[in-house]
């Protein structure tokens, strides 16, 4: 899957979970960046994302993400197997 459908579907995403139709994904952006982005809000995003793309993350895979670039690559490392 394409970088920017990824973004695409993940900002769909994020718009949901965060209840927040100004977010805008950069590759920098990350938890902090987002005032709703806490330890459970970041749960139902990988959930709806694995939800949503069809996909699974380990907990170590998701445990070192540091941003949304880092997220996007992950997602698409698991279209390339």
């Amino acid at each position: 899957m394409a970088p920017e459908k990824i973004y695409d579907q993940l900002t769909l995403i994020f718009h949901d979970i965060f209840d927040d139709d100004d977010i805008k994904l950069t590759a920098e952006l990350s938890a902090k960046d987002v005032e709703e982005w806490d330890s459970l809000n970041h749960i139902r995003l990988i959930v709806a994302v694995e939800k949503s793309m069809a996909v699974k993350f380990s907990s170590s895979e998701i445990s070192n993400l540091e941003n949304v670039g880092q997220f996007v690559n992950l997602i698409a490392g698991k279209f390339e197997s």
